[in-house]
């Protein structure tokens, strides 16, 4: 397949740059487009070809379900069959923005968009250009993140290009992201709202606005667990994963420093390519050749923009091991970690004194 690369320009009318993006899209082709969180691969929600599609581009297991992407609110009612008052509560304060809500889906909605399930996640985000092509194709766009099944996310669009190039019909390159992980998925179908995949918008933050909200166990699991049904995206399988093999060490940062030192220095001897995913307050005290500073642990919204960066680039490098701190202070910290989790396969070393 021949992949059109188009870049956009911020700075100039966006309708008219997506007249091509809009057409495949209503056609049942694929677009890799940004939105504020990560980039997103596009098709017809409505079009259980186009979803079909999706996962084929992505060799991504087709019971993963799809997000579906809307521009204004009476596409709730189109593609649920209930939606409650906590829904539009959320909307209110929250979109356009980086959460998705669980709904029972409408009959409209087929199940290949939702992976066999009966709940649909709905999102507006905010990014200009994507809320651009939803109006301008006319299509509510299931979107999952623009990458193969199982990479790092995409958040830019040369990432995009490299996962996905000669997959799809378009990618529309608008420069970096600005929030850098995936949204967060809140599912309002249970007694309690569940929390089913952390994001930028908080537990607390929810709270705020409709009470009682609780994680869903799998949030909080520290090892792999195969018998997880996928109710949203990223609950099941492995994600973000870098080539290299991943281990996060856990403690006090005299311990972590020590260990990872003496790992790193351990591995190369036996021929391995190292690096290290260290913060700025540390990054300085490892021996080795490739560190990279996934940004300061008082500033996890820094932290939350690179990561997926930080995962590429030790791609890009060829690092075959790689050595992390891990992230757990802060608003983001469980977004943050629930990523490196994945990424690494759930290899975590709590280090004692």
């Amino acid at each position: 397949m021949q992949t059109i690369i188009q870049r956009i320009e911020m700075d100039q009318e966006l309708s008219g740059q997506l007249k091509e993006a809009a057409r495949i899209l209503q056609n049942g082709g694929l677009v890799a487009f940004p939105t504020e969180t990560v980039y997103e691969l596009g098709g017809n929600a409505l079009d259980p070809n186009a979803s079909a599609a999706i996962y084929a581009a992505k060799g991504r297991p087709s019971d993963n379900p799809l997000i579906v992407h809307i521009a204004d609110l009476d596409a709730l009612t189109v593609l649920a069959k209930e939606v409650p008052d906590t829904a539009y509560q959320l909307a209110e304060h929250f979109w356009p923005g980086p959460l998705t809500m669980l709904l029972n889906k409408s009959d409209i909605v087929p199940k290949e968009t939702t992976g066999g399930l009966e709940t649909v996640g709905i999102r507006m985000p905010s990014h200009p250009v994507a809320r651009a092509l939803i109006k301008e194709s006319g299509v509510y766009i299931a979107a999952p993140s623009a990458n193969r099944s199982g990479r790092p996310s995409t958040t830019r669009g040369e990432h995009v290009i490299a996962d996905l190039n000669g997959r799809v019909d378009m990618i529309l390159d608008a420069g970096h992201v600005t929030i850098g992980l995936e949204s967060t998925i809140v599912d309002l179908t249970s007694s309690v709202p569940l929390i089913l995949r952390p994001g930028y918008i908080t537990k607390e933050q929810i709270a705020e606005v409709i009470g009682a909200v609780e994680y869903d166990k799998a949030v909080l699991k520290r090892r792999k667990d195969d018998t997880i049904v996928a109710r949203a995206p990223g609950m099941k399988y492995r994600h973000y994963a870098p080539k290299g093999d991943m281990v996060i060490y856990k403690g006090t940062a005299e311990r972590v420093i020590a260990v990872i030192n003496s790992l790193a220095a351990e591995y190369a001897a036996n021929g391995e390519r190292v690096g290290i995913l260290a913060s700025d307050e540390t990054a300085e005290r490892y021996q080795c050749s490739t560190v990279l500073r996934l940004g300061s642990h008082d500033d996890d919204e820094e932290a939350a923009l690179h990561l997926f960066d930080c995962l590429r680039e030790f791609d890009d490098l060829g690092i075959t091991k790689i050595l992390s701190e891990s992230f757990d202070k802060g608003p983001l910290a469980q977004a943050i970690m629930n990523r490196l989790l994945k990424a690494s396969g759930y290899q975590m070393v709590e280090l004692s004194q």
